[in-house]
């Protein structure tokens, strides 16, 4: 028996169309919040970053990390 996938893009189109006009802008800023972050940089593009802040000096030692954290 095949199990029917939704069609997520129809069912968003529909949940567009059922939102009054003037709530639009907040529901496309809403749209694109959630892609990015949900959508990861490639990889290079982080390293190429991280290397940045690095020789810039843009950094935090390790032991400041931990702090706050309630590790046993």
């Amino acid at each position: 028996m095949a199990v029917k996938t939704p069609n997520y893009e129809d069912m968003v189109s529909l949940e567009i169309k059922a939102t009054p006009p003037e709530y639009l802008p907040a529901l496309l800023e809403i749209i694109r919040v959630f892609r990015e972050s949900v959508t990861l940089p490639p990889a290079d593009a982080s390293f190429r970053k991280g290397m940045q802040e690095a020789l810039a000096g843009e950094t935090t030692p390790v032991y400041e990390l931990w702090d706050g954290i309630d590790a046993e």
